[in-house]
């Protein structure tokens, strides 16, 4: 497990108390069903409801010996049971248990996943929304491309957040599935309507099929969702690392009071935070990519999916909650420097604006060929000269020709520029988070 990053809520998911209960509510409603069928007395029910108790410890005491977990675990269980006890576990194999409580448990920490995600898009919509009118350049290949704003590209990570919201609950649907149908699969030892009736009072459903175990799919595509959510925790942390280069310095992570940057430097405040986003995301694909190698089991099933399980499948779901709950905060106690944004707009004076010269020029007649032609020409001197491109444009005849100073002075318009923008945050507004 990764411990350090482990919080509370999740931890407790993954516990063995909470799995052999799991373990435990299996079996005693597979007692019920057994009973409604006229299989076993129904007295027998209510008897080992009432003595059925296990012990973590003195369970992983009996595995020593057994070298078993589920064999363990029933020992443990007929402990306090007594007689009574042999109808326990009676025609099921222990993936019935096992891969039954497994989905109970992957469903519970989605559950956890699903509502910190949830409230980070909360955030995230509000913060674009603050931010709609907060203008920054828009960077293509790192260098200045067109204005923006900072409540656009904060409004990009709403909607995509949107999206894996929306992978995540298929992905809890997914693995919402159940089996008790024997040792391989075709109830041979079960009625089909114990499985049918555990499930039912589990919230599950029932496996269509199944060999002795539910088909790995379902495991990788849960796992495939966590990990393509963690790239977007990791794009958006990546982002505000950028932002957050000393050269640039439009936005910051919070730095909280006693928090030190650097065990030799003073001044520095590192965005360390996202750099943690970014390197524990890497773990969930790595994670995504041994969950479909689980998929090819032999025949109807062996156990080398197992123990790769008992690590990727708890510490993936408490690492993209850790950094779900980490971006969250990132962005609740966001730092802005809008003039540093400012400043940064104007660094290539005014070349963030040539593709509205480019098209006021074909407006007039030219060719594109022709106006990019006379764009670049004087976009290059404004490299060169570290001139006002502007300034530039009007001394061109080219320019001057066709564009009155007022029509060039509208291609400079910053509102103009972003005056569509209204139909992003319309949409935004309508998200029900």
């Amino acid at each position: 497990m990764i411990r350090r990053y482990i919080l509370p809520q999740m931890a407790q998911v993954w516990t063995e108390q909470n799995k052999y209960q799991k373990w435990l509510d299996i079996e005693l409603l597979a007692l019920e069903a057994q009973a409604e069928l006229g299989n076993i007395p129904p007295e027998v029910v209510s008897e080992v409801r009432a003595k059925a108790a296990f012990d973590a410890e003195r369970v992983e005491e009996i595995e020593q010996v057994t070298h078993h977990d589920v064999v363990a675990f029933l020992t443990n269980l007929n402990e306090h049971v007594g007689p009574a006890g042999r109808y326990i576990h009676y025609g099921m194999t222990s993936s019935d248990i096992l891969d039954t409580g497994l989905s109970l448990q992957m469903r519970e920490a989605m559950d956890i996943i699903l509502e910190e995600t949830r409230a980070m898009a909360r955030v995230l919509k509000s913060k674009a929304l603050e931010y709609r009118d907060t203008v920054m350049v828009g960077r293509t290949h790192g260098v200045h491309a067109e204005p923006i704003t900072l409540g656009q590209k904060i409004a990009v990570w709403t909607f995509e957040t949107v999206r894996n919201l929306e992978r995540l609950e298929c992905a809890r649907a997914t693995i919402s599935y159940g089996k008790l149908s024997g040792a391989v699969g075709g109830y041979t030892n079960l009625d089909p309507r114990v499985e049918q009736y555990v499930c039912d009072r589990l919230g599950l459903k029932p496996a269509e099929a199944s060999s002795q175990v539910l088909q790995r799919d379902r495991h990788a595509e849960y796992l495939s969702a966590c990990a393509i959510a963690g790239c977007s925790l990791e794009k958006f942390a990546t982002e505000v690392r950028a932002l957050q280069r000393t050269d640039t310095l439009e936005l910051e992570e919070p730095f909280a009071a006693g928090q030190k940057g650097s065990s030799a430097m003073p001044h520095k405040r590192n965005p360390i935070i996202s750099e943690r986003i970014a390197g524990l995301a890497r773990l969930l694909r790595a994670n995504a990519l041994a969950a479909m190698e689980n998929v090819s089991l032999w025949h109807e099933r062996d156990i080398s999916h197992s123990s790769v399980e008992r690590i990727i499948l708890p510490d993936s779901t408490m690492v993209l909650h850790y950094i779900t709950v980490k971006f969250r905060g990132i962005m609740e106690g966001l730092q802005v420097y809008p003039e540093n944004m400012r400043a940064n707009l104007e660094r290539t004076g005014g070349l963030i604006f040539s593709e509205r010269v480019l098209l006021a020029l074909v407006g007039k007649g030219l060719t594109r060929e022709e106006a990019y032609e006379v764009v670049q020409r004087n976009a290059m001197r404004t490299w060169r000269e570290r001139v006002d491109f502007k300034s530039v444009l009007e001394q061109d005849p080219a320019v001057a020709e066709l564009l009155t100073a007022g029509e060039l002075a509208a291609c400079f318009d910053m509102q103009e520029h972003l005056r569509n923008q209204h139909v992003i945050f319309e949409r935004l507004e309508q998200l029900n988070l």
